[in-house]
């Protein structure tokens, strides 16, 4: 009896639909998520072809490759078909396109909008289990100057040092900055302490003829920004 495994083998599918061929032919756009994650692990299991199971998988997570992302070997090695060299292979080219999403925002330099913060800081921070508060310091042209992580804390809150702050935009000779920190829990909501401690170093920011611009929450999906709702 023919072994039933072989049913499933990616080299008995019609050419179009094999992943690796279908990328030559019609190029990466042509792909699903699942069709590139097949190509990563290059076979199932017994009883499902290497798309088959790379389906499952995503379904795992709701189709988000974030959250894909934030699977560990052992977690994906739970699934029938995937050992530690291919739960490997998959995290290693999720992480790689993690990095690729870092580079491309620290590309864009100039702030335009709270829109451009988000992009900057959200692979930065916005997928931290514990929060962490930055400060982006800018020239007059508002472009990037430096950005400078001030704490980093539990998901509870952090701790932020005003006079370090304020050290920092002098040294570099910024006339602006603006706030960003993350909230793991996912919640746009501002805490009174984030207000008050805005407020805090709007305050002692003006004092030296600095501006704070914006302060930006930042999650994984999202942000909210303090000047957008004209609270600052």
């Amino acid at each position: 009896m023919e072994d039933q495994s072989e049913h499933f083998s990616i080299k008995n599918w019609a050419i179009d639909d094999r992943p690796r061929e279908k990328l030559l032919r019609k190029g990466k756009l042509s792909l699903s998520d699942s069709e590139l994650i097949a190509i990563l692990i290059s076979s199932g299991n017994r009883k499902e072809t290497a798309v088959e199971l790379s389906k499952r998988i995503l379904a795992s997570t709701q189709n988000n490759l974030s959250e894909l992302g934030k699977l560990t070997v052992s977690q994906l090695c739970k699934f029938s078909g995937i050992g530690e060299a291919k739960a490997i292979t998959i995290i290693a080219a999720l992480e790689l396109g993690r990095r690729r999403r870092l580079e491309n925002a620290l590309e864009r330099t100039k702030i335009t909008s709270s829109r451009s913060v988000f992009e900057l800081m959200q692979p930065v921070i916005g997928e931290l289990p514990h929060e962490e508060f930055w400060i982006i310091y800018l020239n007059n042209s508002n472009k990037v100057i430096d950005k400078l992580q001030l704490s980093k804390g539990g998901i509870t809150g952090t701790l932020v040092d005003v006079r370090l702050t304020l050290k920092k935009a002098l040294e570099l000779g910024a006339v602006s900055i603006i706030l960003a920190h993350n909230h793991p829990s996912g919640t746009l909501k501002p805490s009174t302490a984030d207000k008050n401690l805005t407020q805090k170093l709007k305050t002692a920011s003006e004092s030296l003829d600095i501006k704070v611009l914006d302060h930006i929450i930042v999650t994984e999906m999202s942000y909210f920004s303090f000047a957008d709702e004209a609270i600052l």
